[in-house]
């Protein structure tokens, strides 16, 4: 050594084998994992369900406007069967019925089956729409698909 040079020992390298994470940093790290997949997973299973109603809406809107050309064409929403005739036959997680009311008018209904169970839509010849059951919210006068509030 150079006289007036100031000599650090440094700590022992640790062998590549001993490189890598702690216990205690992995299981942190799990713990965060899950707590972000015990909030998401819920939320994604929402907007799944979420995701399946626009059709049955679109549905609703089909019979309807099938209804009334059918009113136009013939003079009355049924003849012949028709009520049951312009229901689409498949309509997955829904299932869509309609009567013919009092008034000689029509009412249909959209129920939700299996996972989809706690949804239900209404319309009727005079274009009333309504969520009778909804798993976030009470019965709306319009359509919702988040429940507590009406879609445009």
């Amino acid at each position: 050594m150079a006289p007036g040079s100031i000599f650090v020992q440094l700590p022992p390298k640790r062998p590549s084998s001993a490189r890598g994470f702690t216990l205690i940093e992995v299981m942190v790290t799990v713990a965060i994992v899950a707590i972000l997949a015990s909030i998401a997973l819920p939320a994604y299973g929402d907007y799944v369900r979420r995701s399946r109603i626009p059709l049955a809406l679109e549905a609703l809107n089909t019979y309807a406007a099938r209804m009334e050309q059918h009113f136009q064409d013939v003079g009355s929403y049924d003849s012949a069967g028709n009520c049951a005739a312009q229901v689409p036959l498949a309509l997955a997680n829904f299932i869509l019925t309609c009567t013919l009311s009092a008034n000689s008018g029509f009412e249909a209904r959209a129920s939700g089956t299996g996972s989809m169970a706690e949804y239900e839509y209404f319309i009727n010849d005079r274009g009333d729409r309504s969520t009778l059951k909804h798993p976030n919210g009470p019965t709306q006068l319009c359509w919702s698909t988040r429940g507590a509030t009406c879609d445009t």
